[in-house]
């Protein structure tokens, strides 16, 4: 008798992220580091083993090198299976055609034989890049209690920022009564947080017939979900009351690092009972000096703090000389913060060298900006880089004399 799965996930990690600027030049969105010693991607796999899925398929089309040289085979997931596992899905060319993926539709649509291949009774539609802990199987199990086609998780927005998401209305059920994407005057604050549960066939069933309308935007939000709705299939909704982040933008992944400092963290990375695993190569322990002074910071092994960080998110190889000061930032990988540097309500890619005395952004309670600087970026000697710069080596070169 042939193996099968009874639930696999699909994983939708592709995107650009355009609104991420700098940091996905090089990288697609879900590779973006996070939290000191994480990826955005972390969360969403993690998810997966955590709540029993071991067989993920991870869509990738822009960027994908640094995505795929961080999964590998799956292993720092425990998704190192013969049967199963982590599966990396580019786009790829079949027998009459090669095509990008054109939409979160397409994208699934294009992979349905690896789906086939494990048989199962239920597909999880995720995307790669939104910050989260989650229980894939409590949802499974709801969406088999209702007996549902789909079933869509949703959280509770601010009515005045519902207009930015797929909106549902529900019966005292949590039956979708009503679906509106990204409405102007939305009727609920019932946001999809583009996580699916489909009974697989009819998954298949509706990417088929989307594939073959060529009116279609070929996406989930726009078409498949209203489609589903309109055929009268049973559409449910499935409430999160968890911390969630969509980390499109600089300010949102700025706050959600923010979000992990305190003694009461809105997202809590320590919980043992969901832990969310990350590929970290070997580093040795962060030193913080006896003239180093760290105030509700995050600190990754492998830095040396000799200067003062206060309210800021730093990850592994991270130098801060004697007399530097960290404030409200988040500074990725491998940044050497020298003596008498002020970097303040900043977001530093990896790489970078903030020279002697240099000034970077502004103090928050000042109103402005966060000050963005690129990978690999040589802030010279004294420079002074304004409040809401996006700063690369062609910035340097246009606005900081030698």
């Amino acid at each position: 008798m042939a193996k099968k799965k009874e639930c696999v996930a699909m994983l939708l990690a592709g995107g650009q992220g355009s609104r991420l600027y700098l940091l996905t030049r090089q990288q697609a969105k879900p590779a973006v580091p996070f939290g000191s010693k994480y990826r955005i991607i972390d969360f969403p796999l993690s998810n997966c083993i955590n709540s029993g899925i071991d067989t993920v398929g991870v869509l990738t089309q822009y960027q994908p090198l640094a995505l795929n040289d961080y999964i590998g085979n799956g292993q720092a997931w425990d998704m190192d299976r013969v049967f199963g596992g982590v599966t990396l899905l580019p786009p790829y060319q079949g027998m009459q055609k090669a095509d990008w993926y054109k939409g979160t539709a397409n994208a699934i649509y294009q992979n349905i034989n690896f789906i086939k291949r494990y048989d199962p009774e239920y597909v999880v539609v995720l995307s790669g890049d939104h910050i989260y802990k989650m229980n894939y199987g409590d949802m499974v199990n709801f969406h088999k209690k209702n007996n549902a086609d789909c079933t869509i998780a949703v959280i509770d927005v601010p009515i005045e920022e519902a207009s930015r998401f797929g909106i549902m209305t529900t019966d005292d059920n949590m039956a979708i009564t009503k679906f509106q994407e990204k409405p102007k005057k939305p009727e609920s604050t019932k946001a999809s947080m583009g996580v699916y549960v489909f009974s697989a066939d009819k998954l298949y069933k509706y990417l088929e017939e989307d594939e073959n309308n060529p009116e279609s935007d070929n996406d989930f939000g726009k078409n498949i979900i209203p489609t589903m709705l309109a055929a009268g299939e049973k559409l449910f909704a499935y409430r999160f009351e968890g911390y969630w982040k969509d980390v499109g933008t600089i300010n949102s992944l700025w706050e959600s690092n923010m979000d992990l400092l305190g003694d009461k963290p809105a997202l809590d990375l320590h919980d043992r009972n969901s832990r969310i695993f990350s590929k970290t190569a070997p580093r040795s322990p962060q030193y913080i000096a006896s003239n180093g002074k760290q105030i509700n910071s995050m600190v990754a092994g492998d830095s040396e703090i000799y200067g003062t960080i206060i309210n800021s998110v730093i990850s592994p190889g991270v130098i801060v000389e004697s007399g530097a000061v960290v404030t409200d930032s988040v500074i990725m990988s491998d940044v050497i913060i020298a003596s008498g540097a002020k970097v303040d309500y900043s977001v530093v890619d990896s790489d970078c060298i903030i020279s002697a005395n240099a000034t970077i952004g502004e103090p928050k309670e000042n109103g402005k900006e966060i000050t963005l600087v690129g990978s690999g970026v040589n802030i010279p000697n004294g420079a002074i880089i304004p409040a809401g710069a996006y700063v690369d080596n062609d910035y340097i070169d246009a606005n900081i004399k030698s």
